[in-house]
């Protein structure tokens, strides 16, 4: 059985973590305890600080020699990553602490695989957790009290997130459709019909995985292809990077993209709602923008519809970045609307901003034989658009 890792700073929070360690280990699983303490010292530990401090990969000695804790806590995050991505027998990893040892552990947490159970015991998971998730799937429980002590209430805390990491260690998930290759798609509420439609004609021979293009989610896509998990992509929701160039709060950044420029592999993509900028409740919305085509998706999403010049910023970014990319490209223009809310009599419908998004990506993009940007007559949920992107896969998968 692999072993739960059990990390933290033992230097301040020895009683806690070990009593975490005890619940671990009463469950059934198997335990290693990390120590990622910033100071030199005697803290008792299956794997010290020192022993961490020894994976950074260019300053392995760094321990006790930073006065900064800031850098401090950086450095010994980055060693833990390397650790836990050196080991073979990690069955989940639970950390426990405060905003700095939060911070730590959750960084190396994201550089590991999705699927390893991670769980983080924080007094900072009742607020934005997106710094700590990231893309990964890390499990965040609001530690109720501070992490100080053994109390009745960290004792059920510490012990629930005890026993759920455990339960994941020895109850490991087998994945049924490993057999088929995976394929990446991206999705918003007003992109759902092609998304459907498409992931219903293919599902047969490829596992689909939707993600919600959210930011996080185009993040999360982006490292799943990064790690190999991902060869197979349909785009069709591109609409994070409208977040990107005009300050909305769904941005994946810059590195929108990026992995499929870096793996080198096929790439078909479309435009889908790059019509709207995310903020969330109407009165979040930027006084510079008040004046603003806005659309109340609900209470908690405002959508912004963009302009020409808007449109004409995204364009050039995307084509930039398709004219990096070395394997198959095909990227598709529905002509006749990016979303729902685009189409003909819908509050964005826009030909104007469409064409100088479409003009855009055109001027911009390279086109050899196997770099080609394709118009069509439709909106980009009618059935005949999925069935054009579906071509265009087979095309650049042949």
């Amino acid at each position: 059985m692999n072993a739960v890792y059990v990390v933290g700073t033992f230097d301040t929070k020895s009683d806690e973590l070990q009593y975490v360690a005890d619940c671990v280990r009463e469950a059934g699983a198997a335990v290693i305890t990390v120590d990622v303490s910033s100071l030199p010292g005697t803290a008792q530990a299956d794997v010290t600080n020192r022993d961490i401090a020894a994976f950074h990969p260019s300053r392995p000695g760094f321990l006790g020699t930073v006065d900064d804790r800031g850098e401090a806590v950086g450095l010994m995050s980055t060693a833990l990553a390397e650790f836990l991505l050196s080991r073979k027998d990690i069955g989940g990893v639970i950390g426990i602490g405060g905003s700095g040892n939060t911070a730590l552990v959750t960084a190396a947490m994201q550089r590991l695989p999705v699927g390893v159970p991670k769980v983080m015991v924080s007094t900072m998971a009742s607020g934005n957790v997106a710094p700590y998730v990231g893309p990964s799937d890390i499990t965040m429980t609001y530690s109720v009290t501070d992490v100080a002590g053994i109390n009745r209430i960290s004792r059920v805390v510490l012990g629930n997130a005890a026993h759920a990491v455990a339960g994941m260690a020895m109850n490991a998930v087998s994945n049924r459709a490993e057999e088929k290759p995976t394929l990446g798609m991206t999705m918003f509420g007003v992109t759902t019909p092609c998304v459907t439609a498409i992931r219903g004609r293919i599902e047969t021979e490829y596992d689909p995985l939707v993600f919600h293009a959210t930011g996080t989610g185009g993040r999360s896509m982006e490292k799943l292809i990064d790690s190999g998990m991902i060869s197979h992509i349909i785009d069709v929701t591109t609409t994070e990077i409208a977040d990107l160039i005009v300050g909305g709060i769904m941005s994946a950044g810059e590195d929108r993209l990026g992995a499929v420029i870096r793996r080198g592999i096929p790439y078909v993509g479309s435009a889908g709602a790059l019509d709207m900028v995310n903020f969330a409740a109407r009165d979040t919305v930027p006084k510079e923008f008040s004046h603003r085509n806005l659309y109340i998706h609900n209470a908690n999403v405002t959508l912004m519809r963009t302009t020409v010049a808007e449109n004409r910023a995204a364009g050039r970014w995307i084509g930039e970045k398709l004219n990096q990319m070395q394997g198959e490209v095909r990227f598709l223009l529905p002509e006749k609307g990016v979303s729902l809310l685009d189409a003909e009599g819908q509050p964005f419908h826009d030909p104007e901003a469409d064409e100088a998004l479409f003009s855009a990506i055109e001027e911009t993009v390279h086109e050899t034989g196997c770099r080609t940007v394709i118009r069509l007559p439709f909106n980009i949920n009618d059935s005949q658009f999925a069935d054009a992107l579906l071509d265009a896969f087979r095309e650049v998968h042949k």
